[in-house]
């Protein structure tokens, strides 16, 4: 006779075991989630913040100048933190001779540095969160393109009416050449979505993002230093180089450190949902650092491309359910804000 039918009390017994094991579980997963939203929230805006003391520091250099100083900051921290990875993908690289892979760091890299090079631009001339705003539209490009879903539609549409409030405001503040800069720098974005994941595939850890970001550092300093020229007294500045180099650690190594972390614990959609906040993110601290105050109808709008974004996001594929893997994320946030 079994434990069980000889103690009828043991079933009762081990059924409030498995009730407590239960509640446990779902107070550790309760707070696993917490934790994940909190560090993705945490990458989101120190990325922000990178953004808006960059646009301070437009007050004292060039955007082109502080592009630079960024980009370089950001690879040399990149750089020491992978290092021995770096060392070995090169090596890997050339004797196999895997010139595709080569090619596409390339792309990543020129691609990463003309992002983070427009998105400056755009900053200088249209407040922060309305070039984020504008900005995401690259991803949500991507994340519905090819899609055969007619809801996807309604997403593109939302996007769409967010927009068209932007730019059907008072024209007369209207910065037509900020507004060129954030699309492009929407495209950029899209771009590295996708070359992050093809990279992602062929470099382990951190090593891709490292040379991508060496080689963006490597393109844009031409222009960079073109610019400094014109502020090189403001560029001696220790506190000027300083805030650069910050630049380099909040909008590249603390994100993309909490970023993978968070993305070892959640499924790529409810990531890609928690993302899509940064627009609004980016207007608030537009708002407590640079004094940005947007109108009703920037912050609808800004609500349009969040909204979007939070409904593509959760229409994604079923596949995309899966936890992401310490590789490139699904949907990443750029390095480059």
């Amino acid at each position: 006779m079994s434990t069980e039918a000889r103690d009828p009390d043991a079933r009762g017994s081990q059924g409030s075991g498995d009730s407590r094991d239960s509640r446990a579980r779902a107070g550790l997963s309760s707070r696993a989630t917490a934790g994940s939203a909190a560090l993705v929230l945490g990458g989101i805006v120190s990325t922000q913040i990178g953004a808006g003391l960059a646009a301070r520091l437009f007050h004292q250099a060039p955007p082109a100048a502080v592009t630079g100083l960024r980009l370089w900051a950001a690879a040399i921290v990149l750089l020491i933190v992978a290092a021995r990875g770096v060392t070995a993908a090169v090596r890997g690289v050339a004797r196999r001779r895997a010139w595709r892979d080569a090619l596409v760091v390339l792309g990543f890299g020129l691609c990463l540095g003309a992002m983070n090079f427009v998105f400056y631009q755009a900053i200088a001339r249209i407040p922060l969160g309305v070039a984020v705003t504008i900005e995401f539209l690259g991803p949500l490009a991507v994340a519905v393109a090819g899609s055969r879903r007619l809801l996807d539609l309604v997403w593109v549409g939302l996007a769409a009416a967010g927009v068209v409030l932007l730019t059907s405001g008072d024209t007369s503040q209207l910065n037509l050449a900020g507004i060129v800069f954030a699309a492009l720098s929407a495209v950029g974005w899209a771009g590295y979505i996708l070359f992050s994941v093809a990279t992602g595939r062929r470099f382990t850890g951190a090593n891709g993002l490292a040379l991508a970001m060496i080689v963006a550092a490597v393109a844009v300093t031409p222009v960079a230093a073109v610019a400094a020229s014109s502020a090189h007294r403001a560029l001696s500045r220790p506190s000027v180089l300083l805030t650069g180099a910050g630049l380099g650690v909040l909008s590249s190594a603390i994100p993309y450190g909490l970023e993978m972390q968070a993305l070892r614990r959640l499924p790529s959609r409810v990531f890609g949902i928690w993302m899509s906040v940064e627009p609004a993110v980016a207007a608030l601290i537009g708002l407590a650092l640079l004094g940005q105050h947007l109108s009703v109808a920037e912050w609808a709008a800004v609500g349009c491309v969040v909204a979007a974004s939070i409904g593509a996001a959760r229409a994604a594929p079923a596949t995309s359910d899966a936890p992401a893997s310490s590789g490139a994320p699904a949907v990443p946030a750029p390095p480059a804000d």
